[in-house]
């Protein structure tokens, strides 16, 4: 595959998405017919050589081109970039718009609460008016847990908001991440994506 901004790309027939070899731009390619005569007795010679050199390391790679079953170009338009749906922001603003998922009588107190460490991702009040900070992440592990960890211990010196409890919210959460969570007293919730933005109708599911 040769693509408009100069990159090369060689794929499997099948199996993975990677390809096995690639020249990444800026580089430049030339396209040669192999001389017969230099090469050794037996070998089948490639019907046209492909010659890969980047511009700035000099890295080169040598493509031999020996049957062709199909050669076309497409124009594919202006790159639109990637937009990713269910990042952490996604999450964050959705479950602080439907805090109740967490309790009916909750009440959101603010997203990215400020701390002299970093933004708390969602802060909010419980049905027994208690505080409590939530750590949303799309795949929950120890790292976050720890960052929650940090969270408490700096929101808990504040007498207007102490006693700060915490919550681990995720769509996964590891096994030990889940443990240290609730070694350390932070509840744990495994957060639907789906049911949260309102696609997902969970009274039809069979299970």
């Amino acid at each position: 595959m040769l693509k408009a901004d100069g990159s090369v790309l060689v794929h499997s027939d099948g199996g993975s998405y990677k390809p096995l070899n690639w020249m990444s731009p800026p580089c430049t390619t030339t396209f040669e017919t192999p001389d017969e005569a230099t090469l050794p007795d037996g070998d089948t010679p490639a019907q046209e050589v492909w010659r890969v050199t980047h511009s700035k390391t000099g890295d080169a790679l040598g493509i031999n081109i020996y049957e062709v079953l199909h050669d076309s170009e497409h124009e594919l338009g202006v790159d639109p970039g990637l937009i990713k749906d269910g990042v952490e922001a996604h999450l964050q603003k959705l479950l602080s718009e439907q805090i109740e998922t967490l309790g009916a009588e909750w009440s959101l107190v603010r997203r990215e609460f400020p701390t002299a460490i970093g933004p708390v991702d969602i802060l909010a009040r419980d049905d027994a008016g208690s505080t409590v900070a939530i750590e949303v992440k799309r795949r929950g592990e120890i790292d976050g847990v720890e960052q929650l960890t940090r969270y408490l211990e700096l929101l808990n010196r504040d007498p207007r908001l102490a006693p700060v409890r915490g919550i681990f919210a995720a769509q996964q959460i590891k096994p030990q991440a889940r443990v240290l969570a609730q070694d350390r007293g932070i509840d744990c919730v495994v957060l639907d994506y789906d049911a949260l933005k309102g696609v997902d109708d969970i009274e039809s599911r069979l299970f």
